[in-house]
């Protein structure tokens, strides 16, 4: 499972590359199913804090950020040493208003490298009509554009973030994905999403990948895991593998690193009203 020369250049050129074939229909289904039984137990959702850094909750979502068929593609774009930062759930019931602003990752994340990828899976159908994401193709070279925290109840982002800049809507694209395909963007890269407008949920998990010569330049303490090659930086606390669905021990890591990610996400926020 490899991107094709022509997909690697239009990487570095746009920013992403969409779709990319990765899971079977069955496994996808497979893992939606894992994820919905545990909303199920807690009354039909997960909790907010469970949304991000989740791969330290879940075995079956730390086994799949180390599945080759991920990997390899991400290796093609930022090397064979490969970090995980985060995992987070993207869940857009059937019929709902939720949204995610125009916004670039790396104004918020205090993560020093240009190299970050965010690898995107659908677990159901994520159509346009069910609200995918789009992006503005090249706005991850240059500055990183202006942004303003406008808190709308119905977007998902922590603080309602959304570039202030006008952009050229037209020139947007979309990027939907059937049941198991991935995309990969890069994460100074534009890009938003509307509502699902369709009779299913949206069920993504999105993954972000870096080098380890990364560094977290905004919070004082951050964690990563290593899915492949070496980390000879040592800049990231190594987060703990799960021996099983919210093993206890790496609950109470996933507890600290909620808490620092928070920190990061919300530094220099004029309003603290948070959603992890």
């Amino acid at each position: 499972m490899t991107l094709s020369e022509n997909e690697v250049e239009q990487f570095q050129r746009d920013g992403y590359v969409s779709p990319v074939d990765v899971l079977s229909v069955t496994e996808a289904g497979e893992l939606r199913k894992k994820l919905e039984a545990t909303e199920a137990k807690q009354g039909g959702a997960l909790y907010p804090e469970q949304r991000s850094k989740s791969f330290l909750l879940f075995k079956w979502l730390n086994d799949l950020i180390r599945d080759p068929r991920i990997l390899n593609p991400v290796e093609q774009l930022i090397g064979p040493d490969i970090l995980l930062w985060n995992t987070i759930f993207w869940i857009k019931e059937a019929g709902a208003e939720s949204f995610i602003s125009w916004h670039q990752d790396t104004k918020y994340w205090g993560l020093s490298s240009d190299q970050v990828v965010t690898a995107w899976i659908a677990l159901s159908p994520a159509s346009v009509e069910a609200g995918c994401m789009r992006v503005m193709p090249g706005t991850h070279r240059g500055e990183v554009l202006s942004h303003e925290d406008r808190y709308h109840a119905d977007n998902m982002l922590t603080r309602g973030q959304e570039i202030s800049a006008d952009l050229n809507e037209e020139r947007a694209v979309y990027m939907p994905l059937g049941v198991g395909q991935m995309s990969i963007h890069n994460y100074r890269l534009a890009h938003a999403s509307g509502a699902n407008k369709s009779t299913d949920r949206r069920v993504g998990v999105s993954m972000h990948f870096m080098p380890p010569d990364t560094e977290q330049i905004v919070g004082n303490w951050d964690c990563a895991t290593l899915v492949r090659g070496n980390d000879p930086y040592g800049n990231f606390e190594p987060a703990p593998v799960p021996a099983h669905d919210f093993d206890p021990s790496a609950v109470a890591f996933h507890d600290k690193a909620s808490k620092a990610i928070s920190e990061v996400l919300y530094a220099g926020a004029a309003v603290n009203d948070r959603k992890l």
